[in-house]
């Protein structure tokens, strides 16, 4: 895999996570966080048939994402992996975990759904790794690890990771990790360097044409976020209707859409995508070169999950968000101050 350099994250958390510590992390989007926690947990299962491996992740496609890495760092081996996540074959993931599964990668709600069934045991769980542990709380999956903890030994291993952790999710770090070592890279209240990171205040209007300039005006593939299922259709029909081909990507759409839509994306056949904050925490394409917030974000941990899908492992990408006089007067935060970065334009329509 031409790992020949450790990340920060990975130079810190693999040394510690193999002498049998518990990880904290927090760095941004796109460091290697799937490298930090992979080689401690390969290195704990390759050697003992007893032991497992758990990896829980907020979405369907960062599942799959991390089962395609540790498939790929384990490939000279015999060790097998599965991946439980929703929209998929039950019987076919039972397969798989019959056959004998070293770790699996799952979700939190279909993981539920073979418990309940007993299609699945974790009772040689020795290594739990919880990846994006504050989008597991934005989910509401908090009562869903709860149960799953009930089910994993006690005695065990745990390594989590976020690019954020708000006060809100430190009372359930607390009941995961003992006295564990705590590995921070980056900011986790501002977002990653990017070239750019403007602004163009326009109107509700307003917002197509300007969407449609700034696309124009930009190579490479574009990643657009609109707050909801239904507004990512609609921008995603106009943009078809102008000759832009364009995917999407939100809760809505099944997982063979939303599959489908992400090798495209990837491919290259369409270089822009139109997503819900699904998109901001659930994929991971590395050359996406612009980020454009068609609406805001919730929060400030969203607008740093949102940019974090460009400019990674050092490569350059730019952040643009559009926003209304409504958005002005809003308490959301980009860089700090009281607006949200520096006014780039505004179009003659945004009043």
């Amino acid at each position: 895999m031409e790992f020949i350099t450790p990340t920060p994250v990975q130079a810190a958390t693999i040394q510690p996570a193999l002498n049998g510590k518990d990880i904290l992390g927090t760095a941004g989007t796109g460091t290697g966080k799937t490298g930090a926690f992979g080689v401690p947990l390969l290195a704990t299962v390759y050697p003992d048939p007893r032991k497992q491996a758990l990896v829980l992740a907020p979405t369907r496609e960062l599942a799959a994402q991390i089962l395609k890495v540790l498939r790929r760092m384990s490939c000279e081996t015999s060790l097998n992996g599965a991946l439980v996540v929703g929209g998929e074959s039950f019987q076919r993931q039972v397969a798989e975990i019959r056959k004998g599964a070293d770790y699996v990668v799952a979700t939190p709600g279909r993981l539920n759904d073979h418990l309940e069934q007993r299609t699945i045991n974790l009772s040689r769980v020795c290594l739990l790794v919880i990846d994006e542990v504050d989008r597991m709380m934005d989910m509401g999956f908090a009562p869903q690890i709860r149960r799953i903890l009930q089910h994993v030994p006690k005695k065990r291993q745990t390594l989590v990771f976020s690019a954020t952790l708000p006060p809100k999710v430190t009372p359930l770090v607390q009941t995961l990790v003992t006295d564990p070592v705590r590995v921070h890279i980056g900011s986790t209240e501002h977002p990653v360097v990017l070239d750019k990171q403007e602004v163009i205040e326009t109107s509700e209007q307003g917002k197509t044409q300007v969407i449609l300039k700034e696309i124009k005006a930009r190579e490479g593939r574009i990643l657009i976020f609109a707050r909801t299922k239904s507004r990512t259709e609609r921008l995603a029909r106009t943009l078809g209707q102008n000759r832009i081909n364009t995917v999407t990507m939100h809760g809505g759409r099944s997982n063979g859409q939303r599959k489908d839509a992400l090798r495209k994306f990837i491919s290259g056949s369409h270089r822009i995508m139109v997503a819900t904050d699904l998109a901001g925490r659930g994929i991971d394409v590395t050359d996406i070169q612009h980020i454009i917030n068609y609406d805001l974000p919730q929060s400030r941990e969203d607008y740093i999950h949102r940019v974090g899908r460009t400019a990674r492992f050092g490569k350059t990408g730019s952040a643009l968000t559009l926003v209304t006089s409504i958005d002005l007067d809003s308490e959301f935060i980009v860089s700090g101050k009281k607006k949200p970065a520096r006014i780039v334009y505004r179009t003659r329509r945004w009043r």
